[in-house]
């Protein structure tokens, strides 16, 4: 298994910096879905500069077991040379605490409780009773606590809800999402732009997984490594991930496949499963309870109530799973796995062209408007979308009449004009029919590049396109992969 050097997570690693640097009590809460470097984060934060603190990882068994290893941990991180029996604990959470807090009067002290949640789900009062103890005593300590979980209906439930125990003692919450694909050119620095985009749609951004994958083999080598069926991880993680929040999986693994095969709305998703609306939306809406399900809607009607919403997997592993793994486990149990390579080769264009590339070349969209390297304004950004067309990338802002149009394509072929033209020709259908002169600037991506004439004719035509029009052109720029990932790695860092 590949170990890299500690990559990323800038953002998260100064939020845990400005937590420690203060003399009060404080407490975080961070929470995120398995295997995305919750422990990798708060581990390295604590052995970097060699704070003081005690890292306690929580484990599935029965209460008095937790407690007594706990009350261990706790003595030995206080007095390092004592001779602890092995039966010894403290009798009570109660009482733990307040030796905690005793200790952490005179000096700053981090406490890290990972998965937490194994905790709560043997001794649903353990919260109640760091809530009691954090009112009367810890929170006049030095104390730094944080506690980590990915069972996030337990999460929310104990602690981040409104009713829960600990509601507003928090000083910090906050959710770890993937890595940006930014990073992949460090965890990965052999692969080249196309593989680590064909590693970032299958795996996503999750450290736990680029940590099985070995950095001199190919991707698609390692992916046939990766389904053997000695390697059984790759299909008991779907399992795993959504058993988290539903117990009963046949109805919504189905929904899963359906939308990951490119049947996002409602009356799509209804007719591949045979359950009517009703059911499916009970359905959608706990999987977007999950998170790995979204809802999304036309970037021209954000925050309307709009007809036109369809469901996307948003998670890179599951959608890749439950587009090409989910139906043919009975060949990975037989070994077929050169088949399954062959299925997924042959549909891994289409499928990243529609996916991972889709939402590469928005996060540039975000990223290049949030530092000035785009000549209009754009406050949200996802894609267009109605009957009769679709526009892959779309911003815009309302307040200074402006948007941004772009389509994608994924193939080592360059693309010529005639795609310009087709966004040119789309134009005026999401532009505001009633409304004063908007101005359009065009980006269009093609990670094979472009040929002669679409890089020496697109400023031409999108001004032809433009004249008499409501809308005002301000420019058109041809962007391939090397400058997507150049630009996506440089941001990143």
């Amino acid at each position: 298994m590949f170990k890299a050097n500690f990559v990323g997570r800038s953002r998260e690693l100064e939020v845990l910096n400005h937590l420690w640097e203060s003399p009060q009590a404080r407490l975080l809460i961070l929470y995120g879905r398995r295997r995305v470097g919750k422990t990798r984060l708060l581990t390295h934060w604590l052995q970097s500069e060699k704070k003081h603190g005690l890292y306690w990882v929580a484990e599935p068994a029965s209460a008095l077991t937790q407690l007594r290893s706990f009350s261990q941990a706790l003595i030995s991180f206080i007095d390092p040379e004592a001779e602890i029996p092995p039966d010894f604990t403290f009798s009570s959470w109660e009482l733990a605490f307040r030796q905690l807090a005793v200790y952490a009067q005179e000096r700053r002290v981090a406490l890290i409780i990972d998965e937490v949640t194994y905790l709560i789900d043997v001794n649903p009062d353990f919260v109640g009773v760091l809530q009691k103890t954090w009112d009367r005593w810890l929170s006049d300590s030095s104390l730094l606590l944080a506690l980590a979980g990915s069972q996030m209906g337990l999460m929310r439930k104990h602690l981040l809800d409104y009713a829960a125990p600990l509601h507003g003692r928090a000083t910090a919450q906050m959710q770890l999402p993937p890595l940006p694909y930014g990073t992949t050119k460090e965890y990965f620095p052999n692969f080249d732009a196309v593989e680590r985009v064909i590693l970032y749609a299958m795996w996503g951004g999750v450290p736990a997984y680029w940590e099985r994958l070995d950095p001199d083999l190919p991707v698609i080598e390692n992916l046939r490594r990766n389904i053997l069926p000695s390697h059984a991880w790759m299909v008991d993680e779907s399992r795993i991930l959504l058993q988290d929040f539903i117990t009963d999986l046949h109805n919504y693994v189905g929904i899963m496949r359906a939308i990951a095969d490119g049947q996002p709305a409602i009356s799509e998703i209804s007719d591949r499963t045979g359950m009517n609306s009703s059911k499916a939306s009970f359905y959608l809406s706990v999987l977007r309870d999950t998170g790995f399900v979204e809802r999304q809607v036309p970037v021209s009607q954000f925050g309307i109530d709009s007809r036109r919403g369809r469901y996307f997997v948003t998670d890179p592993y599951l959608r890749f799973f439950y587009r090409f793994m989910s139906a043919y486990q009975s060949k990975l149990a037989l070994g077929q796995t050169q088949q399954m390579v062959e299925l997924i080769q042959d549909g891994l264009p289409s499928f990243i062209q529609n996916n991972s590339w889709q939402e590469l070349c928005r996060e540039w969209l975000l990223r290049a408007s949030s530092n000035g390297e785009i000549p209009v304004a754009v406050e949200e950004v996802g894609s267009e979308w109605a009957k009769n067309y679709t526009i892959d990338v779309a911003g815009i802002s309302e307040e200074h009449r402006s948007l941004v149009l772009g389509d994608c394509f994924w193939q080592e072929e360059p693309v010529g004009l005639e795609v310009v033209e087709d966004l040119l020709r789309k134009t005026s259908q999401i532009v505001p029919k009633k409304s004063d002169s908007w101005s359009i600037y065009y980006v269009i991506f093609s990670a094979g590049g472009w040929t002669k004439d679409a890089m020496n004719s697109a400023e031409k035509v999108m001004k032809e396109a433009g004249r008499r029009r409501r809308w005002q052109p301000v420019g058109i720029r041809l962007i391939d992969l090397k400058e997507v990932d150049s630009d996506l790695v440089r941001w990143s860092l």
